[in-house]
């Protein structure tokens, strides 16, 4: 797997590393996170309960950012779906006070090269509300697509029962909403 790397932001250090069990510790956090997020947005952000996270913490599918005293600094899970045709980078979520200095985009280059190498043939999407997540997704080199261009398994929609939009979603039988799919080919992209 690969190793700690260190990330120099003004006067922060923070460590960006794969998740494993022993960052369960933060579950709890990462869920009030993003229960507050959704709150505040008002829009589009699906509540992740503290047994989920562990279970992406356990299995090592995601990145976690932690500050060089300890503290979470952001997160972003990996889940595959249709059998490992498709993987998803979701949660992406940065705590506030460690925001806008470029800790999203490393956290999301960071997870987008690890299921890169973890699932090489997979097609990488992932659904948002977010313009600052749509311009880094494009800058990896996602393109925008239709939710018809994305994994029909109905466990990943299943997953978008808690966003207030959830009903947007099903009255047009899961093929748009008011986020944006944004979609990473690699056979699209070979040779790059």
């Amino acid at each position: 797997m690969e190793t700690l790397i260190q990330e120099q932001q003004e006067t922060r250090t923070f460590y960006i590393e794969i998740v494993n069990d022993t960052h369960t510790q933060y579950a709890e956090q990462l869920s009030r996170l993003y229960h507050q997020s959704a709150n505040k947005r008002g829009i589009g952000i699906a509540d992740r309960p503290p047994e989920y996270i562990i279970r992406k913490m356990a299995e090592n599918k995601g990145v976690i950012a932690l500050h060089h005293d300890g503290r979470l600094a952001g997160f972003c899970y990996i889940e595959t779906w249709t059998h490992g045709k498709y993987v998803a980078n979701s949660g992406l979520i940065v705590v506030p006070e460690f925001r806008r200095n470029g800790l999203a985009r490393r956290i999301k280059e960071k997870v987008f090269r690890y299921s890169r190498v973890r699932y090489p043939d997979a097609k990488v999407f992932g659904i948002t509300t977010s313009k600052a997540v749509m311009k880094i997704n494009s800058e990896i080199g996602y393109r925008p697509v239709t939710f018809g261009e994305l994994t029909r398994d109905d466990d990943f929609w299943d997953g978008c029962a808690s966003c207030p939009n959830y009903e947007i979603l099903n009255s047009n039988n899961r093929m748009n909403c008011l986020c944006t799919g944004m979609l990473y080919d690699p056979e699209e992209n070979e040779g790059e």
